[in-house]
């Protein structure tokens, strides 16, 4: 199994970087995209590390938001025929207020009906292929956490506080154990890993990659974040993207050897 970062805040040469993420998976002969950044930086990135996105076979989007969607308008345009699986609650109605009014964080609007035909909308735990799932959240309680970060949804009777309905996990089965992709982990680190251990029960946690979305967030409560991580069991967080650099060097300081950080043209491999 091989990860290619395409996309992260942080660049590294021959990369460039952005506020956004997009990974490039290749599992056992098949080859995925894991969201398309916020621009079309990933296909420039891929091109230079010679990666053919023409021959990915599906890409999964990982939540509704636009530094993770924004590029789907230049992956469609290199590649005529692999879809984006959504989530069924995908809308283009995202927004945040950090305290100076509502600004829209949401899907391009417009490209739900432009790309229509590229779309797939899922429901529940869903098998893509032996061995990859999309898992969606199955907490409760996540309109809170959603409230308290300043994150909402517009819908009829105005916004009211995301509950990440929109949201789901990448789940990559390996021989090392699960390798879990969940881009920003709106819901907390330690929710989506105690998820996947509980839709996989028995199966080693090997890994969660991603943004932490920690980049606001006090120093108290990463180092809680971070013990509560450690008791998930998972072996290896690798983050990036809007965990944020003074939150990683928390994490780095709390789990030590286990964290790694994201860089755009980051190559991770796991055995199959």
């Amino acid at each position: 199994m091989r990860l290619v970062v395409l996309s992260d805040n942080i660049p590294k040469e021959p990369c460039q970087g952005e506020w956004g993420l997009c990974i490039y998976i290749e599992y056992r002969g098949h080859k995925l995209l894991l969201d398309t950044g916020s621009s079309g930086l990933f296909a420039q990135n891929a091109e230079v590390l010679g990666l053919d996105l023409s021959q990915v076979e599906f890409g999964v989007l990982s939540h509704a938001h636009y530094d993770h969607a924004d590029g789907l308008a230049d992956f469609f345009a290199l590649n005529d025929r692999a879809p984006f699986y959504l989530r069924s609650e995908c809308r283009e109605n995202c927004w945040c207020d950090k305290g100076e009014g509502p600004e829209y964080i949401g899907i391009h609007q417009g490209w739900l009906t432009r790309f229509r035909d590229r779309l797939i909308y899922s429901s529940g735990k869903v098998q893509l292929l032996p061995g990859v799932y999309l898992l969606p959240h199955s907490s409760p309680g996540l309109a809170e956490v959603g409230r308290k970060a300043g994150m909402f949804v517009s819908e009829c009777c105005g916004l009211v506080p995301d509950e990440f309905a929109h949201e789901q996990s990448l789940v990559l089965e390996s021989a090392e154990g699960l390798i879990i992709l969940n881009s920003c982990c709106h819901a907390g680190a330690d929710v989506i890993i105690r998820e996947a251990a509980e839709a996989f029960p028995g199966r080693t946690l090997k890994a969660i990659i991603g943004g932490l979305h920690l980049y606001r967030s006090a120093e108290e409560e990463v180092r809680e974040l971070a013990r509560a991580i450690k008791r998930t069991g998972i072996s290896s967080v690798v983050t990036g993207h809007c965990t944020g650099e003074a939150g990683l060097a928390i994490l780095k300081d709390e789990l030590g050897d286990a964290l790694q950080a994201l860089h755009a043209g980051l190559e991770l491999t796991y055995s199959d």
